[in-house]
């Protein structure tokens, strides 16, 4: 089921909320939790039931490893390295096995029958939360007491299929405060300004960019220079509001429900250096891959040339995590290399004027963000290529599809679509470089109530452009 959706929207969240709060309203605290289980439950397996066998089954393996740590000490070792390889061989299964079949084929010159697996949803989030647990549990950070509790914990859906990616500790216990087991007012207000910014963002600015996407990687070979700097942006533009509309409808989601997720997102593209931009970019992987991998391998504790080695592999293995594919993997190696360059030349980069290292940092995110769309590293190639093709002119084909988009097609009637495209994507990205994000309208507290009815005409204007099927981008990861 998509946030995104009039069945979500109209329909389950709505009832969601009726049945958690009135069952906590009747004191029924414990058949409140249970029935947000079987909520998110629903929710995940709408449209794959079968997903539904896979996410319990591995939660049941997980729940079961935490109690044995628990009640055995002595083994908690044996049962934490049991637990790490049954979620790491688990998420492999499903995301990495037709990948290693299709290599195996092209080196040995063998012909083994691919799976075609489909990727249950969130896998590789509920997969990192669960090992996060295991490891946490093993060293006396985390506890599992009650299994429903632990169920909510992996479950919960307005951060189950895309993050961000939590802690036991810092959600469980919010469920337990008697406070937050009845509807708040202002939490209300904060989750419905943070879910209509974000709906906009997806529906009316994501998706409007994601058409000239489809249609460039589609039609690589005969783009002209404009067409190909445009497909460029756009990726850039769309993955941006994509990611970011997911964490602020996830955000105003649980927020309704009065849970606070951990940030995931703070204006990434206002980053000057690739270290900044990790620093604001899927922020609870970056925690997760720091405190679970970057820290166990010595971390920056043995010396310079180890501490720049764990920083590479570190960003491996978030290339790999993101995608079965070797664009992924590219991309991770080039966002590795790039963080161990700025620290190298962190004095001289301090020296240049902040505006010069954003335009590097932001030209390398455009460029890195073509390696992680593509479908292969010739399309890669050919797409840079066509940057230098010539032809400033828009095909018909195009030209059609842009007339359509919604925040296009209407100015496009009494202007160039030139200066349309170019006004948009402009005042997109200044949206994203220098206006306040939704955390810190949030945060701020000022103007919150003000803000709802600019609230309401996004909402309703996102709502009635909702057409088709559009799922999120970090749905496929």
């Amino acid at each position: 089921m998509l946030f995104n959706s009039y069945l979500f929207i109209l329909c389950f969240l709505p009832l969601t909320l009726f049945a958690y709060f009135g069952l906590n309203k009747l004191g029924k605290f414990a058949a409140a939790k249970f029935a947000l289980v079987i909520a998110s439950l629903i929710f995940y397996g709408y449209n794959h039931f079968s997903y539904v066998f896979v996410i319990l089954s591995s939660i049941f393996v997980n729940y079961f490893l935490c109690k044995i740590m628990l009640r055995w000490s002595r083994i908690k070792s044996i049962a934490t390295i049991v637990g790490i390889v049954f979620n790491v061989a688990l998420l492999g299964y499903f995301k990495y096995f037709d990948f290693l079949l299709t290599n195996v084929n092209h080196l040995f010159g063998a012909s083994l029958d691919l799976l075609h697996l489909a990727l249950p949803l969130g896998i590789s989030f509920f997969t990192f939360q669960q090992i996060s647990f295991l490891i946490d549990t093993s060293r006396g950070e985390s506890t599992c007491d009650n299994f429903v509790d632990y169920i909510l914990f992996v479950t919960y859906f307005p951060q189950l299929v895309a993050g961000p990616i939590v802690s036991h500790d810092e959600m469980i216990p919010q469920f337990a405060r008697q406070d937050n087991k009845l509807p708040n007012a202002d939490n209300l207000v904060k989750g419905i300004l943070a879910f209509s910014f974000g709906l906009f963002k997806k529906v009316i600015i994501a998706d409007s960019f994601g058409k000239i996407v489809s249609f460039g990687f589609s039609n690589v070979p005969t783009l002209g220079t404009l067409e190909a700097l445009l497909t460029i942006l756009s990726y850039t533009i769309q993955i941006y509001f994509d990611f970011s509309g997911y964490c602020d409808m996830a955000t105003g989601i649980a927020w309704m429900f009065n849970i606070q997720l951990p940030m995931n997102f703070n204006s990434p593209y206002k980053a000057t250096t690739i270290l900044d931009f990790w620093k604001r970019w899927h922020m609870t992987l970056t925690r997760f891959l720091t405190k679970y991998i970057y820290i166990p391998l010595g971390g920056n504790r043995k010396g310079a040339l180890r501490t720049y080695l764990n920083i590479f592999l570190t960003f491996l293995i978030s290339g790999i995590w993101h995608g079965a594919g070797y664009t992924f993997i590219i991309w991770g190696i080039l966002h590795g290399i790039a963080n161990i360059l700025t620290r190298l030349l962190e004095k001289q980069i301090r020296k240049i004027p902040r505006w010069i290292n954003w335009c590097i940092t932001f030209t390398f995110l455009n460029l890195t963000w073509v390696v992680f769309r593509a479908e292969n590293m010739q399309q890669v190639w050919d797409l840079f290529g066509r940057i230098f093709a010539g032809g400033f002119n828009i095909s018909a084909d195009l030209n059609y599809i842009l007339s359509q988009m919604i925040l296009v097609g209407i100015p496009y009637r009494f202007l160039s679509l030139r200066l349309v495209l170019i006004g948009y994507s402009a005042l997109t990205l200044a949206l994203a470089v220098f206006a306040p994000n939704t955390n810190q309208i949030i945060a701020s507290g000022k103007h919150q109530k003000l803000l709802l009815p600019l609230a309401a005409i996004l909402f309703v204007f996102s709502v009635l452009s909702l057409s088709g099927v559009s799922t999120f981008l970090y749905f496929n990861f």
